[in-house]
């Protein structure tokens, strides 16, 4: 009677075709040694040990899998790995799966024991060059034990690059690939090989003019784009794109956003100082981040017909008869002569909904132009506006005075204590841990009244300030608004107004109505009561809601309770007349709001 077999023996004979799984996970181990082997040395090696293992076992090769750079800690997002798979259940022609080591493939032990499973079903075996581990329970135990110390020691080498990256951050080092317009370079310093940023020669001028003519407000990305391309910026050719091309106006837009060009690192959402050469200055790239603001605050989508008025004008006839709110958005038409013709037009005639006729632009600006005119505050509200503020400023003064008296006394109370507190240390009076609680008690209460006595005077003063300058704003709009350029007015309109509504009367003509920003809003309630035919003007009353006066009070007041205009502060800094990269206000000087104009 013939002899029965194993369950090991009959594996041992079934094993008879396989597979290599090859794999690096960066391209830079596919270049070392490029110039002998071009997959590089890693891959050579590990193809030799596989080709040994395989002649080991008796086995046929069918086939070889690599997959070269794709650094991932799971499988599934390793291509060649799970067409390697599809391969084996599809055509079950494979036997053993030969790998180099289990932590080359696997750097998740879940992987490792799904695959296993899956592979066991199709009656294939992993067998690594390396790691010999035997049969039988203990061996499946050592394979398990194995695959989670790999996935360990992937985490803790994953915490350790991070920890390293924050710190070289933190000390102004790049640490990621540099962006278009710098240089990834090698440098010899005292003999060793120094890894730093350089500025490109060839493509850093032009990132430099992308920012100079976006901050004129005159170009859109795609014509700066454009621009750069006809005055010779190329991006450098890979496998990608092998063809010679211009920079695209997506990562265009990123360069115009990225503060790295202005000396800046950023990591995990903090900014540090970077120790990179800046392409251009602060006030440069801040002058940039303005006018793309003011594009995406507008919520416009500048393409081909880009106009100062799009993004602030919605469709008065859909708000008056269903109170929607639809954009009003631009169309250039051409007859068959070759005349254009630029319109208005609400974006609800796509719905068929709207049937406000379409709307020359030209009608249009000069009907915005006379609105301007609507909104300005009589000389007699400015004069009571004023009257009021300064009243409310001069008690504030004196409450100011009041307050920095108190904190005063308050603070020189606190350097007595500390005194006495050393004294007591010097003597042995109290125990040295009572009398170090104290004094960092002392210090906690100094730095609190400190910051007390340096707030204290500035909520009011700033709200005080923004008013002013609304009320110099709205002497004469329409003035203003004439003198201004494209850009400018773009801002003006986004400073007064949330919306600007076309719409068109029985003789067509154009009409303008508005809903004002606050506090331009409250600001021309107060007129309208003050211009009323009955009853003492109202200005000071509705200042005060506009700006709440401060109380007189016996303590120090809580941080953050001063001014009410502190959030339209936001939204009047951005405004036409801020200073470039300032966050202060301009009050009019010599010249008012007129543009400077050059004295030759």
């Amino acid at each position: 009677m013939p002899s029965q077999t194993s369950s090991k023996n009959r594996k041992e004979v079934a094993v008879k075709r396989a597979v290599l799984y090859l794999r690096v996970s960066s391209k830079r181990q596919m270049d070392t040694d490029a110039d002998f082997d071009p997959e590089g040395n890693s891959i050579n090696t590990q193809r030799k040990h596989a080709l040994q293992k395989a002649k080991e076992l008796g086995v046929d090769v069918v086939d070889e899998y690599v997959e070269p750079g794709n650094s991932a800690v799971t499988i599934a997002k390793r291509p060649v790995f799970r067409q390697m798979l599809k391969r084996i259940t599809e055509q079950r022609d494979v036997d053993c799966v030969i790998i180099y080591m289990r932590s080359r493939v696997f750097r998740n032990y879940i992987d490792a024991a799904i695959t296993k499973r899956q592979l066991e079903q199709f009656g294939v075996k992993l067998v690594s060059t390396k790691e010999n581990f035997g049969d039988g329970d203990m061996a499946e135990a050592m394979e398990a034990v194995t695959d989670v110390f790999n996935w360990l020691a992937v985490r803790q080498s994953g915490e350790d690059v991070k920890t390293k990256m924050a710190n070289k951050a933190r000390n102004g080092g790049t640490i990621t690939r540099t962006p278009v317009g710098y240089l990834n370079t090698i440098e010899l310093v005292d003999d060793r090989r120094v890894r730093t940023v350089a500025v490109d020669a060839v493509r850093g001028p032009f990132i430099r003019l992308a920012f100079e003519l976006y901050a004129t407000g005159e170009f859109t990305v795609e014509e700066v784009a454009q621009e750069l391309y006809d005055r010779g910026l190329r991006m450098p050719r890979n496998a990608r794109h092998p063809e010679e091309r211009g920079i695209s106006t997506n990562r265009l837009h990123v360069v115009l956003r990225d503060d790295y060009y202005c000396g800046w690192i950023t990591h995990e959402g903090e900014k540090y100082k970077g120790r990179h050469t800046p392409l251009v200055p602060q006030d440069l790239f801040d002058r940039v981040q303005e006018i793309a603001d003011s594009r995406n605050n507008a919520r416009e989508r500048r393409r081909v017909h880009h106009h100062e008025l799009k993004g602030s004008l919605f469709c008065g006839s859909c708000r008056r008869h269903r109170g929607e709110q639809r954009r009003m958005i631009v169309q250039h038409a051409t007859n068959r002569n070759g005349d254009v013709y630029r319109y208005f037009f609400c974006n609800g005639r796509f719905d068929h909904i709207c049937e406000l006729p379409y709307a020359p632009i030209e009608q249009v600006e000069e009907a915005v132009e006379d609105h301007y005119a609507t909104v300005r505050f009589t000389p007699e509200f400015i004069s009571a506006m004023r009257t009021e503020l300064a009243t409310m400023v001069d008690e504030q003064q004196a409450t100011t005075k009041l307050l920095q008296a108190q904190l005063t006394k308050q603070l020189r109370a606190l350097d007595t204590k500390e005194s006495n507190l050393i004294d007591l240390a010097a003597d042995g009076g109290l125990p040295q841990g009572k009398i170090k609680a104290k004094l960092r008690d002392i210090t906690k209460q100094r730095d609190r009244l400190t910051t007390r006595l340096h707030d204290v005077d500035e909520d009011l003063s700033t709200g005080a300030e923004i008013i002013e300058t609304c009320l110099q704003l709205l002497q004469d709009p329409q003035a203003l608004y004439r003198r201004c350029n494209d850009q400018q007015r773009r801002r003006l309109n986004q400073a007064l107004f949330e919306a600007l509504y076309i719409d068109k009367d029985s003789d067509g003509n154009v009409r303008v109505g508005h809903k004002l920003k606050e506090p331009f809003g409250t600001l021309h309630a107060a007129q309208a009561q003050h211009q009323a035919p009955t009853g003492p003007p109202q200005a000071p009353a509705t200042l005060q809601a506009v700006l709440p006066a401060p109380k007189r009070q016996s303590a120090p007041p809580q941080p953050g309770t001063g001014a009410g205009l502190q959030l339209t502060g936001a939204a009047l800094a951005g405004g036409p007349w801020k200073v470039p990269g300032s966050n202060e206000l301009l009050m009019v000087g010599d010249t008012g709001f007129e543009p400077v104009t050059s004295s030759v």
